[in-house]
């Protein structure tokens, strides 16, 4: 297969989303509307993107089409959406049934009022690392934390940002994510020398997080605990313990509807019809990010297609070599921008990995790093853009659950920033894991 000419014409579809779905948001928000980033759905304001894109192939209009198809119905894709509709299930099913509810008496009983938000981010990380998906995790913990939220009188979008940062913790480190996976793949490495590599800088992060956190005054004056039945916060225990067990995220999630609905139909009197309605009313608040998702893994698929992709990638290159003479910190910067760059265009921190690990790779050899840390930067760099992406999935995700808009979620994603600002420090200050001088890449 010939290599794809780079073409920066190939961006101009995504800059054209960009400037509908975050301009128009912007521009109501300076007007003082109210929600103003739903004002455009995302999904409609991609639609113009990617007949653009459509218009701008030099492929055969059934060509475009099939490239466009084939990117919606990537892999990566449609498991994402189909973990979107089974979260939305579980997280309906278990509000109607009084488990959030029960999660939050439970919860409000055991942290102090003064630690609430370093205990949801810990919660909230732990639950990642073992489920291995950002996305499950919010769905499962959101409630529990709105209802904190609603509780303590904390803002909403600073505990939407601190359970976005405990989920990307979570997702950058754990065995079993997507991004770990793709990331020890396109490197050619093992999956625990991947992840020592990355708790070099995850922990660290994370305990400047936990202090910082721990400075917000949210108040110590006792909360009003709500009635609840307790015995009704089981499901949520038994989907972190099934995932600890290493579990299929699928299974765990739908297990977890199962047993939110039978703890129930046993404690309050809750109904198979009601049952039913409300799995179909979690698969209907998960249509926008159902719907945005699909289109952007078209669009990203064309962006390909075109060269966008490998424009990004040669002026990365360009760019990072005059920043450092020595090869391991200007491969490293290399690796770090080429991640942020792409996640910036697809808005996926999985498929970023798989669209950019080849060019990471070769900036790996060539500064001789080991596969370890390239994978780690390609991990590290996805989950930190994606984490405050205002339309990436978490964003979206927690400002619909939280009747917010997705930017004030995305700039309260501290963990996020600090875990960047901590590997870029490690690149500038230490020297990056060099590959040995008679050393092979690692094998899977």
């Amino acid at each position: 297969m010939s290599s794809v000419k780079p073409s920066a014409l190939a961006l101009l579809p995504l800059a054209l989303f960009l400037v509908l779905f975050l301009g128009t948001g912007v521009y109501f928000h300076y007007q003082g509307v109210e929600m103003a980033f739903y004002q455009l759905a995302a999904p409609v304001a991609i639609l113009p993107a990617i007949i653009l894109a459509v218009i701008l192939s030099k492929e055969s209009l059934n060509e475009r089409i099939n490239t466009f198809i084939a990117g919606v119905g990537h892999n990566n894709i449609i498991t994402m959406c189909l973990i979107y509709l089974l979260a939305g299930a579980f997280s309906t099913v278990a509000a109607a049934t009084g488990g959030v509810d029960a999660v939050v008496a439970l919860g409000l009983n055991i942290i102090p009022p003064a630690l609430i938000l370093p205990g949801l981010f810990l919660i909230a990380a732990v639950v990642s690392t073992a489920m291995g998906t950002s996305m499950g995790t919010l769905a499962a913990l959101s409630p529990v934390a709105l209802g904190l939220s609603q509780a303590a009188g904390i803002s909403p979008a600073l505990m939407a940002g601190v359970l976005v940062s405990g989920a990307m913790f979570g997702d950058n480190l754990s065995f079993i994510s997507d991004t770990t996976i793709a990331a020890t793949r396109t490197q050619g490495c093992a999956m625990k020398d991947k992840f020592k590599a990355n708790l070099r800088l995850a922990v660290p992060a994370a305990l400047l997080t936990i202090a910082w956190l721990a400075t917000i005054d949210v108040g110590s004056a006792p909360i009003e605990v709500p009635d609840a039945n307790l015995w009704l916060a089981i499901p949520y225990f038994a989907i972190i313990a099934l995932a600890v067990a290493g579990l299929n995220v699928f299974i765990v999630l739908t297990l977890g509807i199962l047993m939110a609905a039978a703890f129930g139909m046993v404690a309050v009197d809750y109904a198979m019809a009601s049952f039913t309605q409300d799995i179909y009313l979690g698969f209907e608040s998960m249509q926008e990010i159902f719907l945005l998702s699909l289109f952007i893994g078209g669009l990203s698929a064309l962006i390909r297609q075109q060269g966008g992709l490998a424009f990004l990638s040669q002026s990365v290159v360009s760019l990072t070599s005059r920043l450092s003479k020595q090869p391991q910190r200007s491969s490293s910067f290399g690796i770090a921008g080429m991640t942020a760059l792409t996640n910036l265009a697809v808005a996926n921190n999985t498929v970023t990995i798989l669209l950019a690990g080849e060019v990471s790779k070769k900036l790996a050899e060539e500064g001789r790093l080991a596969p370890k840390q390239s994978a780690s930067f390609l991990d590290i760099f996805a989950c930190v853009v994606q984490g405050v992406l205002p339309y990436g999935a978490q964003a979206l995700l927690l400002g619909a659950t939280f009747s917010i808009s997705p930017l004030a979620v995305s700039v309260h994603t501290g963990y996020c920033f600090i875990l960047g600002a901590v590997a870029i420090g490690y690149i500038v200050f230490f020297r990056p894991i060099m590959l040995e001088p008679e050393a092979e890449p690692d094998k899977i």
